[in-house]
């Protein structure tokens, strides 16, 4: 089992945040055991490594989605 320390904040307006990066981090890594899975590398699968594939690619531009959206959200902050 796998235990990590995440920063929360409970904002007023209610619902829970965490930072982009975590949620980024997590993406990728969900997304690299997904490909680990699909190249044999954990063993025989079940799954169909081609669709495991597609899922990985699918979550890793989710993340890039996220970082550039944060950038750009960042950098008109500063303006």
């Amino acid at each position: 089992m796998v235990q990590v320390s995440v920063p929360v904040v409970f904002p007023r307006s209610g619902g829970v945040l965490i930072p982009a990066a975590e949620v980024t981090t997590m993406l990728r890594k969900v997304a690299a055991g997904w490909v680990d899975l699909a190249n044999g590398r954990d063993g025989e699968t079940d799954y169909d490594p081609e669709t495991l594939l597609a899922l990985a690619g699918a979550l890793g531009r989710l993340a890039d989605q996220i970082d550039v959206e944060c950038i750009a959200f960042s950098s008109r902050r500063r303006e």
